[in-house]
């Protein structure tokens, strides 16, 4: 458990002040953050934290095939874009429940992060990121 896990949005002006007090640099990734576009919730999707250096993020794509879907990074940012071909169908819906539309969600990546895998089964899109540990901070065993 991290020490940031016991801070709530009734502490987050105490967090904000602990964060710039003891952070050199950090505004850039504070605006990157703080300044992304309003986004619906669609699809919707799940962040599951692993272990200590790796989150998979889950979205429900149901009804997307594999090329209709593109996962990319950019600028700090983990993409995913789903563009699904319009098609005609016979008849007349009663009831259109599924919503087969375009969508672009965007996800700030921490420094030291980065995309490792990525998948797609069962109309469930899977992408594991994982924290870059640097060789002088990794765990060595002496004895």
């Amino acid at each position: 458990m991290t020490n940031l896990m016991k801070f709530n949005a009734a502490d987050l002006d105490q967090l904000m002040d602990k964060i710039t007090r003891n952070s050199i640099g950090i505004d850039d990734y504070l605006n990157n953050v703080f300044h992304t576009q309003t986004q619906s919730n669609y699809p919707p999707y799940n962040v599951l934290q692993l272990n200590n250096t790796e989150t998979k993020l889950e979205i429900a794509l149901a009804g997307f095939t594999k090329d209709e879907i593109k996962v990319y990074t950019e600028y700090g940012k983990l993409t995913v874009k789903g563009e699904k071909e319009a098609t005609t169908e016979e008849g007349q819906y009663l009831h259109k429940g599924l919503a087969y539309r375009n969508f672009e969600r965007s996800w700030t990546l921490a420094e030291g992060t980065e995309v490792t895998d990525v998948t797609f089964e069962n109309g469930l899109l899977s992408v594991l990121v994982k924290k870059i540990v640097p060789e002088h901070h990794a765990r060595k065993d002496y004895l």
